[in-house]
């Protein structure tokens, strides 16, 4: 099997979430119209059900996104399907709630995965217990998507039962891994440092230290690495770092993000 996330011209342009600022986040309508606005990635978040179904969500509870305090984990994808997906999205800080009613529920990663076939897909897994790889893995192969897809997760415990099982599938750097990466960047030692992963994804600052700097991305680039910066939502801040030559950047205002790419133009250095 071949994968082709990583092929294709550079900046990589993801939909945070789909087109968080503009829809309710990981739902259907939010992966269209990130699509729509013509980004070519589309990030995203999975936990499970009680019933061992791939659910697209963020949160482990329904509290933030549908007004209902309940878990994900204690729900059947039957019960799971009966709130609302669109309650508590308001693009005015409340004056309206133009999703609400509208027949929006979380989507299934299946349902996601064959609903836009022309995606290329950044899914990160949150869950950790019960573990859900080899469930992920499994809808990957069944909705013929492993070839277009990155595999993300946070918390090093998930990571390391997923990246053995994964194949040809490439990964992101774990939270750990990212510390031994900025570790290493510091001190050169150990000077035979090998990465474990190809891409890392992370915030342009994060606990008050700037992670993306020229020295950081000089040492990428020669380690064969890719950077994904998110999320990043602000003009300047897109246009700052596309012409620090990140690889990729996340929103949730994806045709912002494009109309940005486009004004910087094409990189001649980044097949």
């Amino acid at each position: 099997m071949t994968n082709n996330y990583l092929t294709g011209p550079r900046p990589r342009l993801f939909g945070h979430r789909g087109s968080a600022a503009t829809h309710p986040e990981n739902t259907l309508p939010a992966f269209a119209a990130a699509l729509e606005a013509g980004v070519p990635y589309l990030e995203l978040d999975v936990h499970a059900t009680a019933d061992g179904e791939v659910v697209v969500l963020h949160d482990d509870t329904l509290l933030r996104t549908c007004g209902v305090d309940r878990a994900v984990s204690h729900l059947a994808l039957r019960e799971l399907k009966q709130y609302d997906a669109g309650f508590t999205f308001t693009p005015d800080g409340g004056g309206s709630f133009p999703f609400r009613e509208r027949g929006i529920t979380v989507p299934t990663l299946a349902e996601v995965l064959e609903a836009f076939p022309q995606a290329l897909f950044n899914i990160e897994i949150k869950q950790e217990a019960p573990g859900i790889e080899g469930r992920t893995l499994d809808i990957l192969a069944a909705t013929g998507r492993s070839e277009s897809v990155l595999l993300a997760a946070e918390q090093d415990l998930i990571m390391a039962r997923l990246r053995p099982r994964c194949g040809a599938i490439p990964t992101s750097f774990s939270f750990q891994e990212l510390v031994a990466f900025f570790t290493w960047l510091g001190t050169q030692d150990p000077p035979d440092y090998r990465p474990p992963a190809r891409v890392l994804q992370i915030p342009e600052v994060w606990q008050g230290r700037t992670l993306v700097t020229e020295e950081m991305l000089a040492a990428t680039r020669h380690l064969g690495l890719e950077v994904h910066v998110w999320t990043v939502n602000a003009a300047a801040d897109m246009r700052r770092l596309l012409t620090m030559g990140v690889d990729g950047l996340m929103s949730d205002d994806p045709a912002l993000l494009v109309r940005m790419a486009a004004q910087s133009g094409p990189d001649e250095n980044k097949p």
